[in-house]
């Protein structure tokens, strides 16, 4: 499978709610951000990789990539 965000600056960031994480990912060459949550014991990696399809999805969407 092609990551089609390779390359690109990613700025993602964790915030805990309770027993939900909130993740913000933005690509800063656009400046486009998806905000995505789930359950803490659900573990960094899967809350990040989700965050990022979201993203790319939302690029797609709008044409950017």
């Amino acid at each position: 499978m092609k990551d089609v965000l390779q390359g690109r600056e990613v700025i993602i960031e964790f915030a805990p709610v309770g027993s939900l994480v909130r993740v913000s990912a933005m690509d800063t060459q656009t400046l486009t951000e998806v905000i995505t949550q789930g359950p803490a014991s659900a573990g960094e990696a899967m809350l990040k990789r989700n965050a990022l399809k979201r993203l790319e999805y939302v690029l797609k969407k709008k044409g950017l990539i």
